[in-house]
């Protein structure tokens, strides 16, 4: 039997403080985006990769390591909340 699909209510506010501003660009966080999905980051890193055809060329990029450092410094973030930002 097929699985239902739900739509999925998220309030505006919840996803707008998950919006950064890096390299002039807002972007989300993988984790926060897995977040808002119910899935694992890993998960959502895997679905992209297996359907990038379907994922616009801007869709996602990988901060240098001056720019997590950064991002950090900002919002002083443990290791711990470091989850999924490599």
């Amino acid at each position: 039997m097929p699985k239902e699909i739900r739509p999925i209510v998220i309030a505006e506010e919840a996803v707008i403080s998950k919006i950064y501003v890096i390299r002039g660009q807002k972007v989300m966080l993988d984790r926060d985006l897995a977040e808002l999905y119910g899935v694992e980051t890993k998960a959502l890193k895997q679905a992209v990769r297996r359907n990038i055809d379907r994922f616009p060329p801007d869709f996602m990029f990988e901060m240098t390591e001056e720019e997590l450092d950064n991002w950090r410094s900002q919002f002083v973030t443990s290791r711990q909340d470091r989850q999924g930002l490599r």
